[in-house]
């Protein structure tokens, strides 16, 4: 089908009001939007409550042939909405992974790679009891960065704990106080995103817990949230700016009929600052 709208899907399955806390999908649609301009095409944003809300949104669009193709983000395992746009023919980019072989094109990015990376630099600096902070547990990425973290920290003989929360402030800060009030408190805590580390490094500071002398914390994905805290808070920085424009240039590639690619982001890299540091004597 010869499609011709001038226009790019995007749909996000979550709050609306949480694009204006979280900055990872801002980010992203400024590189996406940023790149599809310079080629004379526009991106469709539509927020919706869930999944079937998301199918719905394609096969409209599909019918109606609203837009040229789609880019989708937050895969899970066995995800259903893959099925529905083969079925209905809709040229798709896949941004995040979680594996190369997907049936579309993809931006893949190598989470397990990246959580080593955190847990050996948090091993290096002499921690031996870790926690993580993770999103969703159906999300496909927030499952190889939990499997990741808890057999590096089997491997290398660390206590290893995880708290499964929603990328929230609130879930942040409900997780973050979970750890911190039990025995066997973690010596430095990773987060999945900015937003929940941010959350809590203000429970640390409300219960007494000084960052970095008695905890540290890691973020996933760098803000400016990160940069403008107190401490400034280290993190696995990922040019998500960039991962959009790639996601972009993909979806260009597959208008003109290139082939099915997988590209692989930029890896996620450690940037210390002022929230990590030796575990206290």
């Amino acid at each position: 089908m010869t499609r011709g709208a001038g226009a790019v899907g995007f749909v996000l399955a979550r709050p609306a009001w949480m694009l204006g806390v979280e900055p990872f999908h801002m980010e992203l649609i400024a590189g996406i939007e940023g790149r599809l301009s310079g080629e004379g095409h526009s991106l469709l944003l539509h927020v919706v409550p869930d999944a079937d809300a998301e199918i719905a949104t394609y096969r409209r669009w599909a019918e109606g042939q609203l837009v040229d193709a789609v880019i989708v983000t937050n895969l899970g395992r066995d995800d259903r909405r893959l099925e529905v746009l083969a079925e209905i023919g809709l040229p798709t980019v896949v941004v995040g992974g979680p594996r190369r072989d997907l049936p579309f094109t993809n931006v893949w990015i190598d989470n397990a790679h990246a959580m080593r990376d955190a847990v050996a630099y948090l091993a290096g600096l002499g921690h031996r009891s870790l926690a993580q902070i993770s999103g969703p547990s159906g999300l496909a990425h927030t499952q190889s960065r939990v499997e990741t973290f808890r057999q590096e920290c089997a491997e290398r003989g660390l206590t290893g704990v995880v708290v499964e929360s929603d990328y929230t402030e609130e879930g942040g800060a409900r997780a973050t106080r979970s750890l911190l009030g039990r025995a066997g408190t973690p010596s430095a805590i990773v987060y999945d995103n900015d937003v929940m580390a941010v959350a809590g490094l203000g429970v640390a500071a409300e219960m007494g817990v000084a960052v970095p002398a008695n905890l540290s914390l890691l973020a996933w994905d760098d803000s400016t949230l990160c940069r403008l805290a107190n401490p400034p808070l280290s993190v696995m920085s990922l040019d998500v700016h960039g991962m959009g424009a790639l996601a972009a240039d993909c979806v260009l590639n597959v208008l003109a009929g290139g082939p099915v690619v997988s590209h692989t982001a930029p890896q996620p890299h450690l940037v210390p600052r002022g929230s990590t540091a030796p575990p206290a004597a």
